[in-house]
């Protein structure tokens, strides 16, 4: 089998990277370790850019976003019992993001992949990326009980932390940046109308906890909680009782409760790898950087990676140039490092740390006080939340 670019993994990012290359006229082929069911119920992240949401429409794969998706225009932030909403439009120039799950973007681009795409191949495991550093890289693969050869001109890893991509890029020539979080977040989804319209950070003495939705009926919440919990050891009326203390406010606001239908618990790490480009070879998404949930980061940054390499292989096509595809690397990594300074910031701002002194305490406050009373740190906030632009 040859293919011009051969896509490894058919999550959001992969899934989209094959439309925007049909787009433009070029064949690909994606590459799946897992079955279609799988991949369009999994459930990951939630919130999309601005960005991203133009990104999708223009792909053509934004109809059932645009008539399902919930638009927000802001969020709130809880400390100290007060209240303070962010207005993105207002800081931001027009700026919002959309509620809109990555189930769902799986769903619409899987849907326009097998209608008029290239090759997606399901329970297709890649076993190897090979000779990423000549002209001619491959994809060894597993399909269908036979072992079979992807040959391409470019390889793109879009296969996640545990993929086979990143493994082809020679150790020496690499560099690792990580932090681990010694917490992580419960997450649950309910069948209860969120009780609020927008998202709801909250920081506490008790920890974090984030309000969020999947639709206006179901909820998505999380509670910060110790590393290596077991989402099982927590009880469902001693979940809601522990949000409702960690959203309280000075107002009647109150938590509406329902039937939790998923629980599960997210460790919180933040990784990079350098470069993102060995030869022929491009790692996006979670093969080459992971990102704590905080600023809700992972998926788009993914999109960003793929956006931009769609863009040099387009520009080499139609100049005759590999500018682009040459700094690739360099593109992406200016953009991640903001992400990852984003999140880091964010996750610091609301998460207490277990050994958290009172005085770290009161610098957190302050930090919020300063977000609800400044237009210009309030704005930085914003503009980060609403996201960096592509390229």
């Amino acid at each position: 089998m040859r293919t011009t670019v051969g896509i490894i993994g058919a999550g959001p990012a992969g899934l989209l990277l094959a439309r925007l290359l049909h787009n433009a006229g070029i064949d690909s082929v994606v590459l799946e370790s897992r079955d279609r069911a799988y991949v369009e119920h999994r459930q990951r992240a939630g919130i999309l850019e601005q960005g991203t949401v133009d990104v999708l429409r223009e792909a053509g794969a934004g109809q059932r976003m645009d008539r399902e998706g919930l638009r927000h225009d802001g969020i709130e932030l809880r400390y100290a019992r007060k209240r303070h909403r962010v207005d993105f439009p207002a800081l931001t120039g027009g700026r919002s993001v959309m509620v809109y799950a990555q189930t769902e973007v799986c769903k619409d681009l899987i849907a326009l992949q097998l209608a008029g795409g290239g090759p997606l191949l399901f329970e297709a495991e890649a076993l190897a990326v090979e000779g990423a550093d000549t002209d001619s890289p491959r994809v060894r693969f597993r399909h269908q009980g036979r072992e079979d050869v992807l040959e391409c001109d470019y390889v793109v890893g879009c296969d996640g932390f545990w993929g086979v991509a990143r493994k082809a890029i020679p150790a020496e020539l690499t560099q690792v940046f990580e932090r681990a979080y010694p917490f992580g977040w419960l997450g649950i989804l309910a069948d209860v109308p969120p009780s609020h319209d927008e998202l709801v950070y909250a920081r506490h003495d008790r920890g974090f906890a984030l309000l969020s939705m999947r639709s206006p009926a179901v909820s998505r919440l999380y509670l910060q909680v110790p590393e290596g919990t077991d989402a099982e050891s927590w009880a469902d009326e001693e979940i809601w009782d522990e949000l409702e203390r960690r959203f309280e406010t000075a107002d009647d606001w109150r938590l509406e409760r329902g039937p939790i239908t998923q629980k599960s618990v997210t460790p919180m790490r933040s990784y990079v790898h350098e470069p993102m480009r060995y030869g022929r070879l491009f790692l996006a998404g979670d093969a080459a950087h992971i990102v704590p949930p905080t600023g809700a980061k992972g998926l788009n940054l993914a999109v960003g990676d793929v956006v931009t390499f769609a863009r040099a292989l387009t520009y080499q096509k139609e100049k005759g140039s590999a500018e682009l595809l040459d700094a690739y690397s360099a593109t992406c990594l200016h953009r991640v490092w903001q992400a990852e300074r984003f999140s880091y910031d964010m996750t610091t701002l609301l998460h207490r740390a277990p050994d958290a002194t009172p005085f770290e305490d009161r610098l957190q406050l302050a930090r919020l006080e300063r977000i609800a009373g400044s237009r210009a740190a309030e704005t930085d906030l914003a503009e980060a939340y609403t996201g960096f632009a592509f390229g």
